[in-house]
């Protein structure tokens, strides 16, 4: 038997980078984590010790605060700038993996426009990246994640098989929401990275909104497929949503009806649905999905 060394990587990960966009009096933040991780001819530094082909992660992280010196754009461009400095830059490294989070935040209102230079966070929803560079394929899995979203009613559950073990009432009126995460595959790099998300983000809001659903599996089947009969430049989309269960308090013991109006919010154990909707003729995926945990 001989042991060898396996598929492997390395980086920075998790760079904070806060850019003020000073250009005009009107300010523009973006705030993002950056993680960079670089792949190729790394066989002597885990075998040896030999760092002659180690890029160092300190290095990684620097180039990244560099590069943002000249702006960050749609971190579907920053992510891809980083790969083609890494690998053009050292002989050694075919490819590698260059990942981004993107914060978001409002402009404080007052008035139409808003204050110049004032901002609120929006929350806990994040748009992110995957950039992955293996030799000459270039792959970007693009997404949102913790969008939380709910429909008040206008969702049914019923019809489902029922054993000893089955306590759970059919419903034909109930709150159903969710955390959306959702990731897509881009099918090419030229591309409006920014326009494209904030209509493919549009999209899946209002497939929610507007399906009568029988099914969190329903809801989520819809805003995938909206989305890809839009956008051809997407070849797969896929989603991992939780059912954030709202359960009717029993308010008999104080004298009250509660006609659908009080609910508590069952933090666990809840629901959790994934899907993958694709083409059936999207080009193969490669390596593009090999390091985004969570999903089917």
């Amino acid at each position: 038997m001989t042991i060898v060394l396996g598929e492997n990587q390395y980086g920075k990960a998790e760079c904070r980078l806060v850019r003020i966009d000073r250009e005009t009096p009107r300010h523009r933040i973006t705030d993002v984590s950056v993680t960079s991780q670089l792949r190729g001819d790394l066989e002597a530094v885990h075998t040896e010790g030999d760092n002659a082909h180690v890029v160092a992660t300190d290095t990684q992280k620097n180039t990244v605060y560099a590069f943002a010196r000249d702006g960050i754009g749609a971190i579907e461009n920053f992510a891809l700038r980083l790969g083609a400095h890494f690998t053009d830059s050292f002989d050694w490294i075919t490819g590698g993996r260059w990942e981004i989070e993107q914060y978001s935040w409002s402009r404080i209102a007052d008035g139409e426009d808003g204050y110049d230079h004032s901002f609120v966070k929006a929350g806990d929803e994040k748009r992110n990246t995957i950039v992955t560079i293996d030799g000459e394929n270039i792959s970007i899995v693009s997404g949102i994640s913790d969008l939380v979203v709910l429909n008040s009613t206008a969702s049914e559950f019923w019809g489902y098989p029922k054993d000893r073990y089955t306590t759970l009432k059919e419903t034909t009126d109930r709150i159903l929401a969710t955390s959306v995460s959702a990731r897509w595959r881009y099918l090419t790099t030229e591309l409006d990275f920014d326009k494209t998300f904030d209509d493919v983000r549009s999209i899946m809001l209002d497939a929610f909104a507007s399906t009568h659903s029988l099914a969190l599996q329903q809801s989520l089947f819809q805003m995938g497929k909206q989305v890809l009969e839009v956008h051809p430049e997407i070849g797969e989309i896929k989603f991992s949503m939780p059912n954030i269960h709202h359960f009717l308090v029993d308010l008999e013991p104080f004298g009250l009806d509660n006609p659908g109006e009080v609910f508590y919010v069952a933090d666990r154990p809840y629901g959790l649905i994934e899907a993958t909707v694709q083409r059936d003729d999207a080009p193969d995926a490669g390596r593009a999905w090999d390091t985004v945990p969570g999903f089917c």
